[in-house]
């Protein structure tokens, strides 16, 4: 494959990007062309854009309205990223080009993202060394589990054990579970967090991890993390971190210094990147100085003449856990976020995430009942148990908020709550948008009372009915009728 550079849009400032031009073997293609012309629809540029469109406005996003979806920080994505990882210097690389020979100076800006990226995470959560291989937020868990199987089997000790508390989210056990451990849960207190003194009971030599999400999917912050660090290590057991919800602490508390060694972090809750529509993501995993030798292959390096390579000599490494070096794009975008904010703009970012949470969940906290009555973090839990009552449920509400152009919160999450709704506003949204959705949230906690039947029968402003989501399950129909 040879390489032919060719001037880009931004010629004019001399930029020269590849392209690449593989001849084809035409001999090898003999009996391979069609008879006849395939049966594709004839349609025109119009009719083809005014498809996509339609489309496209059904689709709900944070760009089109609020998403207050708990546990998922579904925050409004700065465009600046979306411009970033369009120059064609990025969008047109291939992984394969080489990195310092034959023409490899053209990688050298995107392993120094990547290697920057990198330090800006590490420093944030006090992290030795990070990986930015991981795809998504559960396979960053899994290979942080890996990493700690790793350091353990590398010492020869036997452990089998992996304590999380019941609050977790659901891909922590998973993680433990794939990795071969026997997840012990423990309970909440009364304030929420994981409950210390049955923590005690069930830590022993046999642990090998300790898994916490900080804050956790209450939306709480545990302020026993330290004992619970230190009693972990005691017990020559490691401390996993779950970032799904660092999008509270920036700047505020790192990790690596309430004694976490393992982190995982998803680019795409905290660090403006997309979310949702089934990816792309990133579960970079940042690690203390005693499991840098065990990061997965390769890692990006600077070498002492300030050019960029990838290193893959690491004899203890776990191996590849993705191919190449994770999703770029969404990298790229994390990057531009940290160096668009900066210090002072990621610890605001952390601040008004949770003012606005407080602030909302006073305002509601009379309407519906509030099963953890303290301060909370960047989200917290309601439960539809007041509504109940009157024989309207989460889901229902949910439904209902439809009608009103909002997307529902989190139902049903965390397990530990009855008729949960898990509500994160985020920072990026306005006062005027959060007392919208408080007085529709406060309207229909008032028809719960007086007409339920309303909310029962919930959305009535859109284009299709009210699904029997039981029926859907058993018997799922996936041609789509449009009710007029």
């Amino acid at each position: 494959m040879k390489l032919i550079f060719e001037k880009s849009v931004a010629g004019r400032r001399g930029v020269r990007l590849p392209r690449c031009d593989v001849p084809i073997e035409r001999d090898k293609l003999k009996g391979l062309k069609r008879k006849e012309l395939p049966d594709l629809p004839e349609v025109s540029e119009l009719d083809t854009v005014r498809h996509f469109t339609e489309l496209s406005r059904h689709n709900f996003g944070v760009d089109t309205g609020f998403y207050p979806l708990g546990s998922c920080t579904m925050k409004y994505n700065p465009k600046i990223g979306e411009e970033a990882v369009r120059y064609q210097g990025f969008s047109r690389l291939h992984p394969l080009l080489p990195q310092l020979r034959q023409g490899g100076i053209l990688t050298q800006g995107a392993l120094q993202v990547i290697y920057e990226t990198e330090r800006f995470l590490s420093e944030i959560t006090g992290m030795a060394e990070f990986t930015m291989q991981p795809l998504a937020g559960a396979h960053g868990e899994l290979t942080g589990i890996m990493l700690i199987a790793a350091y353990h089997k590398s010492r020869g000790i036997k452990k089998t054990k992996v304590i999380i508390p019941d609050s977790a989210h659901g891909t922590n056990p998973a993680s433990a579970a794939i990795a071969g451990y026997e997840v012990v849960s423990v309970p909440s207190d009364k304030n929420g967090v994981m409950d210390f003194s049955e923590f005690r009971k069930v830590i022993d030599e046999k642990v090998a991890a300790v898994m916490l999400t900080c804050p956790n999917t209450l939306g709480l912050f545990n302020p026993d993390i330290k004992k619970i660090a230190d009693r972990t290590h005691q017990a020559g057991g490691l401390m996993y971190y779950d970032g799904a919800n660092l999008n509270a602490i920036l700047g505020k508390c790192r990790p690596g210094d309430v004694g976490f060694d393992v982190v995982h972090l998803n680019l795409h809750k905290t660090f403006g990147t997309p979310h949702g529509g089934g990816g792309p993501g990133a579960g970079p995993v940042g690690v203390k100085e005693h499991l840098r030798e065990f990061l997965p292959i390769s890692l990006v390096v600077k070498r002492p003449d300030g050019t960029y390579a990838l290193e893959y000599n690491r004899p203890k490494s776990i191996g590849y856990v993705a191919p190449f070096y994770g999703n770029f794009g969404v990298i790229l975008k994390c990057y531009v976020y940290i160096l668009l904010l900066g210090r002072e703009g990621l610890i605001r970012a952390a601040e008004n995430a949770v003012l606005n949470a407080n602030y909302m969940m006073e305002k509601l906290k009379s309407y519906y009942h509030l099963p953890y009555d303290r301060r909370c973090m960047h989200e917290f839990v309601l439960s539809a148990n007041k509504q109940k009552k009157h024989g309207v449920k989460a889901l229902d509400i949910a439904k209902r908020l439809l009608d009103f152009s909002f997307h529902p919160p989190t139902i049903y999450f965390p397990l530990i709550v009855e008729e949960a709704m898990m509500i994160e506003p985020a920072e990026t949204e306005s006062g005027e948008t959060l007392d919208k959705f408080i007085e529709v949230m406060i309207q229909i906690a008032k028809e719960a009372e007086q007409e339920p039947q309303t909310i029962k029968d919930a959305p009535h402003n859109l284009d299709i009915c009210r699904l029997d989501e039981v029926k859907a399950a058993r018997e799922p129909n996936l041609k789509y009728v449009r009710v007029a």
